[in-house]
C-alpha cells in the first residue's frame, strides 16, 4: 500500500472517532421527506467494497502521472461501486437537524459544485501531503463551508441500521477527523505495513476506547426484559431463563438478598458509630483490635461492592439482573464477616453463660433461614412445573412475595 495518496487512487476513508466507521454508500435512496431523494451516504463499521471511493481533481476525471493529495486541494470523491459523487446541499441532515444531508449525487462522476471538497490536514499547512493512516483529515464542503462528519447516530432501518454521516457547519467538530486507511493505486510503491503499525500502548488505549464505546451504545432487543440498577438491591424482579415444561426463573433468594441489604445498613451504621467513639477514646483497647479487623474487612467489602454496582447508575446501554452479580458477591462476604463480627461483639455484652447460648442460637438461627429459604425457592432454579404462581391453585404461589416478580 503507497504512503502517499494520489489523484486516481482508490481509498477507503474511516472515521478518526473511537469506533468510527468507513465512510460509505450503496444502491440506495433516501426515502420521501428526508431531504432529497438522492442516494444514501452513510458511515458502515465492516470492511466493504462499498466503502471505495476515487479521489479525483475537483476539475477533472482524467488522471496524469502521479500527483500527490495535498493539504488545500479541492478534490472530488467518486464511489467506485456506483460512480455517485460525494455531495452535500442546504438540506437538513436525516436525523441530527442542525447539520446538513450528503448524499451519492451525478453520473460517472458529472455532477455540480456541490460535489466539491476541500482538503485539510490537521496540523498540516496548505501543501502538506497527505499520507495513508497517519495524516487526520477534514473535508470542507467548498460551497456550504460545513465539515463531513459522522454523527455516530443509527440510522432507521431505511438505512440499514448504520450510522448518519452529514455536513456539520461547526468546522471543529471532533467527529469531522477522518483518514486514509486503504490506498490502492498502482503508480506508487507500496511500503511496509511496519510503517502504519501504533505503537503498544495507542493499540491497548484504543482497543479499550472501543469497548467502551460499543459497551455503551448496547441496546435492548425488541421485547426483551431489562432492569435498571434500584431494581437489584431489592431483588425486584427476575428474569425467565427457559420456558419450557421445567419453567427456570433467575430471581435471587430473597432471604439472602435482604439480609444483605439490611447488612449492608447495619455495617454504616456500625462502621460510623465505632470509628467517632475511636476519634473521641470511648472504645476500651482491650477489645479494639480484633472487632477492628472485621470493620476493615467489612470496609474494603463495601468498597468493592460500591465499585461493582455505583457505575451502573452512570450508564446508558441496556442493562440486566445479572449485571448485580459481582457485587452482590462482595456484600454476601460482608454479611459473613460482619455476622461474624457481631458474634464477636453481642454475646460479650451478657455474662458467659448468657452469652454462649446467645452465640449458638444466633449461628442456628442464622443457618436455619438459609436453609429453609434455599430448599423454598430452589425450584426456581432447578425448575419449576404445573401453574404459574398467580394461579391458587400452584404450589409456587405462597412464594410470590412480591407482585414483580413473574414465575
Amino acid at each position: 500500500m503507497p504512503h502517499l495518496v494520489a489523484y486516481g487512487a482508490v481509498v477507503t476513508l474511516k472515521n478518526h472517532r473511537t469506533g468510527g466507521g468507513y465512510l460509505h454508500s450503496h444502491y440506495h435512496l433516501y426515502p420521501d421527506g428526508i431531504g432529497a431523494k438522492q442516494q444514501q451516504i452513510t458511515t458502515y463499521t465492516h470492511k466493504d467494497d462499498n466503502n471505495k471511493w476515487i479521489i479525483y481533481k475537483y476539475n477533472t476525471n482524467d488522471v496524469k502521472g502521479v500527483t500527490i493529495v495535498r493539504s488545500g486541494d479541492l478534490v472530488r470523491f467518486v464511489h467506485l461501486p456506483t460512480k455517485r459523487n460525494l455531495h452535500s446541499h442546504k438540506e437538513q441532515a436525516p436525523i441530527t437537524k442542525k447539520h446538513f444531508q450528503v448524499t451519492g449525487y451525478g453520473e460517472n462522476g458529472t455532477g455540480d459544485a456541490n460535489d466539491i471538497w476541500r482538503v485539510s490536514i490537521i496540523g498540516g499547512t496548505d501543501g502538506s501531503e497527505v499520507t495513508t493512516v497517519s495524516s487526520k483529515i477534514r473535508l470542507i464542503h467548498y460551497l456550504q463551508s460545513c465539515a463531513l462528519t459522522s454523527t455516530g447516530k443509527q440510522l432507521p432501518k431505511w438505512g440499514y441500521e448504520q450510522q448518519e454521516v452529514s455536513c456539520n457547519p461547526n468546522l471543529r467538530d471532533a467527529n469531522a477527523i477522518w483518514n486514509v486507511e486503504e490506498n490502492f493505486f498502482q503508480k506508487l510503491p507500496n511500503v511496509s505495513f511496519k510503517v502504519y503499525a501504533p505503537s503498544f500502548i495507542e493499540r491497548f488505549l484504543e482497543s479499550h476506547a472501543v469497548m467502551f464505546q460499543g459497551n455503551a451504545g448496547l441496546k435492548p432487543k425488541e421485547g426483551e426484559v431489562t432492569s435498571r440498577p434500584w431494581q437489584w438491591p431489592i431483588n425486584y424482579r427476575g428474569q425467565f431463563f427457559s420456558g419450557s415444561a421445567y419453567r427456570i426463573y433467575l430471581l435471587g433468594n430473597p432471604v439472602i438478598w435482604w439480609g444483605n441489604l439490611v447488612f449492608l445498613i447495619v455495617f454504616v451504621i456500625v462502621f460510623i458509630t465505632r470509628s467517632i467513639k475511636q476519634q473521641r477514646g470511648y472504645v476500651k483497647t482491650l477489645t479494639v483490635e480484633a472487632p477492628n479487623r472485621h470493620l476493615e474487612a467489612c470496609a474494603w467489602m463495601f468498597l468493592a461492592w460500591s465499585l461493582h454496582y455505583v457505575p451502573f447508575w452512570a450508564m446508558g446501554r441496556v442493562l440486566y439482573f445479572h449485571h448485580y452479580f459481582p457485587a452482590l458477591l462482595f456484600n454476601s462476604m460482608l454479611t459473613g464477616i460482619l455476622f461474624d463480627y457481631l458474634l464477636d461483639v453481642i454475646p460479650c455484652l451478657f455474662p458467659e453463660k448468657i452469652g454462649t447460648t446467645i452465640y449458638h442460637t444466633m449461628m442456628g438461627l442464622f443457618l436455619a433461614i438459609l436453609m429453609y429459604s434455599f430448599v423454598n425457592f430452589a425450584p426456581l432454579a432447578y425448575g419449576m412445573t404445573g401453574p404459574s404462581s398467580s394461579e391458587r391453585n400452584s404450589t409456587m404461589s405462597g412464594l410470590k412475595w412480591l407482585d414483580s416478580w413473574e414465575f
